[in-house]
């Protein structure tokens, strides 16, 4: 159910894999997304399931309507009955709530700030990466009160460049603005690397990466991928911070 989970200095960092829910087949089984044609019924119950397995409050994690975009918001408080808002970032310096995003081949993104208290959650694709949402929530995390350099970020699970094709006219578009992302697939033909154009930007703006696991969605079994199923379910990404001392 929880795929890799780590804990440092105050912050605590988690991913899911695809096992241990309830969603029936082609969601099966810990689908935890809610907009990919999924019983809801199903998408509460496994994300309660994973909240409860974390010891947090199901009730206090927040997610976003993810677009591909750059949008950041700051969270005070769970959404409740109202609109789920419409951004790839949230930033929380509230210890009582957890901060989830939802990936299938993205670059899931977790940063905290333990010192000042401050956490955060990015979604991170091909166009996030283009119109540069972590750099985005790391400006967002330091207009609360967090320093970048002493931001520490976690990857999750994402499809690696070797599996990752695209057109060259479009690799050519994504490495003119960030270089590190371009990429060759195992047949040589041309592809873009998510997730090293995610560390790239992070080492940008000082940021450190602590943990990146070197597993590519496309290629496991164990985790839902998009670009291999298609119609299929979504991983989440948590974190959250512990309360005062």
């Amino acid at each position: 159910m929880i795929g890799h989970r780590t804990a440092a200095d105050g912050a605590h960092f988690a991913f899911t894999d695809r096992w241990g829910g309830v969603s029936a087949v082609p969601y099966d089984g810990l689908n935890l997304g809610g907009a990919v044609g999924d019983d809801p019924a199903a998408v509460r119950a496994n994300r309660t399931r994973v909240a409860e397995a974390l010891g947090r409050d199901p009730d206090r994690v927040v997610w976003m309507n993810q677009v591909h975009g750059r949008d950041v918001a700051v969270v005070d408080a769970p959404w409740g009955d109202g609109p789920v808002p419409t951004v790839d970032a949230l930033v929380t310096s509230r210890p009582d709530l957890t901060l989830a995003v939802l990936t299938a081949d993205c670059v899931p993104v977790l940063l905290a700030d333990p010192v000042a208290g401050i956490a955060a959650a990015a979604h991170a694709g091909r166009p996030g990466l283009v119109a540069g949402v972590v750099p985005a929530a790391v400006r967002a995390m330091a207009e609360q009160g967090a320093d970048p350099g002493r931001v520490i970020a976690a990857l999750g699970p994402s499809v690696c460049g070797k599996c990752y094709e695209v057109p060259a006219a479009l690799r050519e578009q994504v490495a003119a603005v960030v270089p590190e992302a371009y990429a060759e697939t195992s047949r040589g033909t041309p592809a873009v690397d998510v997730s090293a154009g995610v560390r790239a930007q992070l080492a940008r703006c000082g940021v450190r990466v602590t943990e990146a696991p070197d597993v590519c969605t496309r290629e496991s079994a164990d985790h839902f991928s998009y670009r291999r199923e298609h119609t299929t379910g979504r991983l989440a990404g948590y974190v959250w911070l512990d309360g005062p001392r």
